[in-house]
């Protein structure tokens, strides 16, 4: 049940309810990982098209694409580019865009991604699998940058003596030596109920694959393709990227922009792009039971209004 549990689409119901696929609906899985809310999107009748930088994700959905030929289209890319795929496509506007933020199951439990201390492999993390590794960035960067990445990708407040730690241990080339090279340095205890080092292995991670910039880059990129009424649904994993999430609808829903009447001349500001923005919904106890890997998850999600986006208002 724990090995099976990770590979279950986290708030799956939630997220179909918000978008309520239907035959003849085009939707963007802007974060394919193993497929589950692509086939959920299938299953409904939707034609589905799903971006993912990482080349094993895209290789294990070609056997989906073969169960639905003519209704799923797999992208191999960062979803920060699928505005430029579809409108390359002929694609200009989709009914919805779900997305799943962060490292997924797949990449956790492999030991030779590097992408967890669970399993001893090497420092990789890379999502794509090119660009600069881990490795790269610790055993180069000098100790302010390392600091820098840790307090502020992995909310480390001992981050100073974390870089400084590693930097004395360099060179690294694996996981379990930058867990251990952490615990040592944050006096880890065997029965401590976190393990100190995931937050450094979060910050490498996020900083490694620019995810919060992917992750703000992504959310423009579905102002821009959604149609009026179109679904923008986000399932984020942390507080960095719920906060992200968070800001980006209160700006285009213009929650909080308040405009005195009784001041003539006050320019007005450009149209809300989104409406009917959720709260924050989380999963219910019975989901985390089945699923240990949904306990942190959010689901925000919002309905697209017939204003021009942000970028092209301005």
């Amino acid at each position: 049940m724990m090995q099976d549990a990770p590979h279950i689409p986290v708030l799956l119901n939630e997220v179909l309810a918000a978008v309520a696929p239907a035959p003849g609906m085009t939707i963007i899985d802007a974060t394919f990982g193993a497929g589950g809310y692509t086939r959920a999107l299938l299953e409904a009748g939707a034609c589905v098209h799903a971006f993912d930088r990482d080349p094993d994700a895209i290789a294990a959905g070609e056997a989906m694409v073969s169960g639905y030929p003519d209704r799923l289209t797999l992208h191999p890319q960062r979803f920060s580019a699928m505005r430029e795929a579809m409108t390359r496509i002929g694609v200009p506007q989709v009914d919805a865009v779900v997305m799943d933020i962060g490292v997924s199951s797949m990449q956790l439990d492999q030991g030779s991604r590097g992408f967890a201390f669970m399993h001893d492999g090497p420092l990789d993390m890379r999502m794509s699998q090119d660009g600069e590794s881990a490795a790269d960035f610790l055993n180069s960067a000098d100790e302010a940058a390392i600091a820098d990445v840790l307090y502020h990708y992995g909310e480390e407040r001992q981050s100073r003596r974390v870089a400084r730690a590693i930097v004395a241990a360099r060179p690294l080339a694996t996981t379990g030596e930058l867990a251990r090279v952490v615990r040592r340095a944050l006096g880890h205890k065997p029965h401590d109920k976190k393990d100190p080092a995931t937050r450094t292995f979060q910050a490498v991670r996020i900083h490694v694959n620019d995810e919060l910039g992917e992750l703000r880059a992504g959310l423009a990129a579905a102002e821009a393709l959604l149609r009026e009424g179109g679904v923008l649904a986000v399932v984020s994993f942390h507080s960095l990227e719920d906060r992200i999430v968070k800001q980006f609808l209160r700006t285009t829903s213009g929650a909080g922009r308040a405009v005195s009447r009784h001041l003539p001349g006050e320019p007005i500001g450009p149209q809300p792009t989104f409406a009917q923005v959720s709260k924050a919904i989380r999963p219910s106890e019975a989901e985390i039971a089945r699923n240990p890997r949904a306990r942190s998850s959010t689901l925000r999600y919002a309905r697209r209004t017939a204003a021009p986006a942000l970028e092209l208002a301005a």
